[in-house]
């Protein structure tokens, strides 16, 4: 009687578990940059949250590296079902919306703090564009503050002329219109290769980007312009979200907002360590001289104008709200 009792629960318990494995859910979460980003390295921590939270009924696996979906089709992937989850860098689809933009409008908000109000300002009306794409914000983490990578001295603006620049947004290819630079589209994945063949020869980014590339092999100096920092926003597919039941709703939204306070951590934490890195391996790190700072101050407030006049009364609230916080 005891060894049937014994069987009985060992039965049970063994349908338990092919139960609970047969509504397990596993989705495909594509990142544009290395398995090393702090920001890749972050979103495998809330991955690890999510599974945890829900008892292993929602198993999200990062794809970092574009290795799933090229940086520029994430958004796109995501919004088509292609992909349940995934993260991108917003402000790359400012040609869509300028509302994506708002993050890099030069030196409109040039510390963590102010990056954090401005998010805070932004962020309901972001959301609303965001479900009409049939997309849900989970969280979003800023990079480090960008500077002008280049591979000679620049004293002004007036020095750039003719440079072939790397632009991954609306406001980077603004930026070397203004300044009368080439622009050349090129993903993250990318860069390295583009540096080394000659194919750009100057960027803006964090100090993040220029250690996960190695730019110290092709370019020899780093401008801490403290231009803006842009985030990378992780969007998950609002059908796909919806399916999910409300515990698990709540889990990869909890999971979302730690990891996005954490990565606001850890990318602070880093700026300075990824700046003496660059030193390290020989370029010359500086602020910029103060011609190329009034230089580029006066693309900010001209790049400001611009966009509140292309995103209209959002923009403009955006803005109003941000300034009074």
């Amino acid at each position: 009687m005891m060894k049937s009792f014994k069987t009985l629960l060992a039965a049970t318990a063994l349908a338990g578990m092919a139960a609970n494995a047969a509504t397990a859910e596993t989705w495909d979460m594509p990142m544009a940059y290395p398995a090393t980003n702090f920001h890749s390295e972050n979103a495998t921590t809330f991955t690890a949250c999510v599974k945890d939270a829900t008892g292993g009924a929602l198993d999200i696996v990062t794809h970092p590296g574009g290795s799933l979906f090229s940086g520029a089709d994430i958004k796109r992937a995501v919004q088509t079902g292609q992909a349940p989850i995934g993260e991108r860098l917003l402000s790359a689809h400012a040609n869509e919306n300028p509302l994506f933009g708002v993050d890099s409008i030069p030196f409109l908000a040039t510390s963590f703090a102010d990056s954090k109000k401005l998010w805070e300002a932004a962020l309901p009306q972001l959301e609303k564009v965001l479900a009409d794409q049939n997309l849900v914000y989970v969280y979003s983490v800023p990079w480090p503050p960008q500077g002008i990578y280049a591979k000679k001295d620049l004293n002004a603006v007036a020095d750039m002329a003719g440079i072939k620049f790397r632009a991954y947004n609306a406001a980077t290819a603004r930026i070397a219109e203004l300044a009368g630079m080439s622009p050349v589209q090129i993903e993250a994945a990318e860069l390295s290769q583009a540096l080394a063949t000659g194919v750009a020869e100057a960027f803006i980014s964090s100090g993040s980007t220029g250690v996960d590339s190695k730019v110290w092999e092709s370019l020899t100096h780093f401008y801490d312009v403290q231009a803006w920092l842009p985030r990378n926003v992780i969007v998950a597919n609002k059908d796909a979200f919806a399916a999910l039941d409300e515990a698990t709703r709540t889990a990869v939204m909890d999971c979302g907002a730690a990891a996005a306070e954490r990565g606001a951590t850890k990318s602070e934490e880093l700026t300075a360590g990824y700046l003496k890195t660059l030193a390290d391996n020989g370029m010359k790190v500086a602020g910029p001289s103060e011609q190329l700072r009034s230089d580029l101050a006066a693309f900010g407030a001209t790049m400001t104008d611009e966009w509140v006049k292309a995103a209209g009364d959002d923009g403009k609230a955006i803005i109003d709200a941000y300034k009074a916080k």
